[in-house]
């Protein structure tokens, strides 16, 4: 008999489980950097949208005159002694800009809280697609403000609105799906990696938008929103919410007979146990999976044992019930402050390096996607380490105390030349992004599966929700912060981003105390 070829045997050495989780995985990481990737586009454009102009008046004139003879002829020419996209023309364009990006950040805030509680009863895929689409054609209204001559604020600021509630339909949804998929085996390693997806999706929305913002930058909000609507398609068609919605996870013995109806499942079990199968050691990554969240139990004393499964067994908790389980307000408090920060990089970085660094909007662009590849490594090495040490507060509090200081160098080097910015972007990435990024995903699946729930798994969502809805109030209030405070200086901007550190690093001193009194504690008792 021939062997087999190296690539099918390299196939089937992984389980059908693990090929399985490894299509999530994936899934799930390309649909939420398509979020991310049409969220990008309006930090690109600003330098668009308002040009600092260094172009005499005659030059002016004449790309007046030659742009009123290929559109409109008979237009007034009331923009030719002016720069960039009428209303952000104006001296005021940083407050105008500031309150395009409040907008966006005010109704996701306000839309997440929402979010987790209508996910928890609504079957993902199905609540993910709708919002998929949705986000698409209020992205690409945006755009279409271009190729229509748009002028009014209102309607750009209306279509970051809806954008920013729709959008709130991702986070909660990718989460609770990974989750359900990966245990607390190496979940901060794994959804360290997985969490690039944000950078990923930041690097792709900064290079698309780029390519068009300086000839068509309508075309850099169009493009963006048919990817994600296209994205939505894809989650329709083949996004998986749960292992039980296969017939191979905790697959029932043929005493046992599943019940279905909608969402709804449950089962009957009866107490056979196959040694064989109790013998077999389980997958690390499905271990925890099974025991906490699917409370697959069998009970000797009883006939029958009824196994709530997913959304009928027990009841979804309540916003107040997610706030009592321990460390959820303290995370979400530290998000608010650590989410600012990085949130104003999102959206005001392509503008400061272009004051600074005296670049275009494109080259702009694509110098700040170093920032988002810094925030890949920061993210991964944040969830390595807190999986090595098994404290995530203490890791978070590291990063953080490293930052303040990062940027504060980061503020004066980068003024020194490019080469010092490419070097101090890539670090205050990987520090500004590292414990915003183990906050959001691993720490959020931690307290959404939190053993102070006893089984209910029907909590992720909802605590997946408040945390980041919580962390989108500081994501929104530091654009706006910045827009106010820029005027004044950049200097200010990063004081008050490091004041902002400081402040994330306070909220967490009692977990981390908690963590290494454990940690102590656990020694001392080696030792003895």
């Amino acid at each position: 008999m021939a062997q087999l070829p190296p690539g099918i045997r390299f196939i089937t050495s992984f389980s059908r489980d693990q090929w399985y989780r490894a299509f999530i995985f994936s899934l799930t990481f390309l649909l939420y950097a398509s979020f991310h990737l049409s969220r990008k586009p309006i930090s690109i454009v600003k330098g668009e949208l308002h040009k600092h102009c260094s172009a005499s008046h005659e030059v002016e004139v004449n790309s007046y005159k030659e742009y009123a003879a290929q559109n409109q002829p008979v237009k007034k020419p009331s923009n030719i002694s002016q720069c960039g996209w009428e209303p952000f023309d104006k001296s005021n364009y940083k407050q105008l800009l500031g309150a395009l990006d409040y907008s966006f950040l005010c109704a996701y805030a306000i839309g997440m809280y929402l979010s987790g509680i209508i996910g928890e009863r609504l079957p993902i895929r199905y609540y993910l697609t709708v919002g998929m689409l949705a986000s698409g054609l209020f992205t690409a209204m945006f755009g279409l403000g271009y190729f229509y001559n748009i002028h009014n604020l209102w309607f750009y600021i209306m279509a970051q609105i809806a954008n920013g509630l729709v959008q709130t339909t991702g986070w909660p949804s990718v989460v609770t799906c990974i989750g359900n998929w990966f245990g607390k085996g190496r979940r901060g390693l794994i959804m360290g990696i997985w969490n690039s997806h944000t950078s990923v999706g930041n690097i792709l929305g900064s290079l698309i938008a780029a390519y068009w913002v300086s000839t068509c930058w309508g075309l850099s909000f169009v493009m963006p929103g048919v990817t994600i609507a296209v994205m939505g398609i894809v989650c329709f068609l083949f996004l998986i919410e749960h292992p039980k919605d296969l017939s191979y996870s905790c697959t029932p013995s043929n005493s046992s007979k599943t019940f279905l109806n909608g969402t709804s499942r449950f089962r009957i079990q009866m107490p056979i146990l196959n040694a064989k199968e109790t013998s077999k050691p389980q997958d690390p990554e499905m271990q925890h999976l099974l025991i906490d969240s699917e409370n697959c139990s069998v009970s000797l004393n009883s006939s029958t044992v009824v196994t709530g499964e997913g959304r009928h067994g027990t009841s979804a908790i309540s916003f107040l019930g997610a706030l009592r389980i321990p460390g959820v307000i303290e995370f979400s408090l530290c998000l608010l402050f650590a989410k600012l920060v990085s949130y104003t990089f999102l959206f005001w970085l392509p503008l400061y390096i272009t004051n600074v660094e005296h670049l275009d909007a494109k080259r702009a662009g694509d110098l700040s996607t170093l920032f988002d590849v810094g925030g890949i490594f920061g993210g991964i090495l944040a969830g390595l380490i807190s999986d090595r040490l098994e404290k995530r507060a203490s890791t978070c509090g590291m990063m953080l105390l490293l930052a303040a200081p990062t940027l504060y160098m980061f503020s004066a080097v980068s003024k020194m030349g490019l080469e010092a910015t490419v070097v101090m972007l890539l670090i205050s990435g990987a520090l500004v992004n590292g414990p915003y990024a183990l906050i959001t995903t691993a720490v959020s699946a931690d307290l959404g599966t939190h053993k102070s729930l006893k089984g209910n798994a029907r909590a992720l969502s909802t605590v997946t929700a408040i945390i980041d809805g919580t962390g989108s109030v500081g994501a929104a209030l530091g654009p706006l912060l910045a827009g106010l405070i820029s005027p004044s200086g950049w200097n200010n901007v990063f004081y008050m981003l490091m004041v902002a550190d400081a402040c994330a690093l306070l909220f967490l001193l009692r977990l981390i105390q908690k963590e290494l009194r454990c940690y102590a504690d656990h020694t001392l008792f080696k030792e003895h």
